[in-house]
């Protein structure tokens, strides 16, 4: 079984839809995606990440399933009245003198790492931020879903591994975002999904590759072979965005704090 994911291209986050240069990403992205050998294919429910898939099924010539499951990780936080928790999230928007909800995974280093809880398998269910969103039903979600449809495919979620009812050489291509394919990747390997929000770039139009490795009979555990390969934007000479990052240096004013 192999997996892929791809990010969408630059985003207009406003209009849920593409800039100019997410299109160009996306129209180079389907250069190159015969290459990638694909069978299936899933995408999120989200406009960007629809445009971006709408290029690469029309040179397929085949059609993609929509899985609301795979929009962007939806999880929002209540940092109101949390001290804590609003340093931990800075520059978090006001609205009638109160702060707006923010998605979970943007806290600052500081925070998640000098509390170990985030790092953990299980600890991240009892942190401060699980207790102050709905992180944990809808990350459930997500991957109860995500379970579903590998067991179609023949690998059944067993405890930590997948239990090998049909062998598979197929590739299931799913067109997404970034904090999903986080939850996504964290599951398979039983680590907290804020380990890979916080550690991992996947620019846009990233792909995302995983294979399943088989070595006992019957036991399926998934390797990536590439994280965040952007091949497609260097061949076709089209700078790598800088939207699945933070700033470089604290001093650099003009990138994303």
């Amino acid at each position: 079984m192999r997996l892929l994911f791809i990010r969408h291209g630059d985003p207009d986050y406003v209009h849920d839809t593409l800039t100019e240069k997410g299109h160009r990403e996306a129209k180079l992205l389907s250069e190159i995606i015969e290459d990638l050998h694909i069978d299936t294919a899933f995408q999120s429910p989200l406009g960007r990440a629809q445009h971006t898939a709408a290029y690469s099924l029309k040179k397929l010539g085949i059609t993609a399933a929509t899985c609301p499951w795979l929009q962007e990780f939806p999880a929002h936080l209540d940092i109101n009245g949390l001290e804590e928790l609003q340093k931990a999230y800075p520059d978090t928007f006001t609205e009638n003198d109160r702060f707006r909800h923010r998605i979970v995974w943007d806290a600052v280093p500081g925070y998640w790492l000098s509390h170990p809880e985030y790092s953990t398998p299980d600890g991240w269910r009892d942190s401060e931020v699980s207790r102050h969103s709905d992180m944990i039903p809808v990350y459930d979600d997500v991957v109860q879903n995500f379970d579903k449809l590998l067991a179609e495919h023949g690998y059944v979620r067993d405890g930590k591994y997948y239990r090998v009812e049909k062998e598979s050489e197929e590739t299931l291509t799913f067109f997404c975002h970034f904090g999903v394919t986080c939850v996504l990747l964290a599951h398979m390997w039983n680590i907290s999904p804020f380990i890979l929000w916080h550690s991992l770039a996947m620019a846009p139009t990233s792909v995302t590759e995983v294979v399943t490795e088989e070595r006992e009979q019957g036991i399926a555990y998934f390797r990536a072979l590439r994280i965040g390969d952007t091949a497609h934007l260097y061949t076709g000479k089209e700078e790598t965005s800088f939207a699945c990052r933070f700033c470089e240096t604290y001093s650099n004013t003009e990138q994303r704090h």
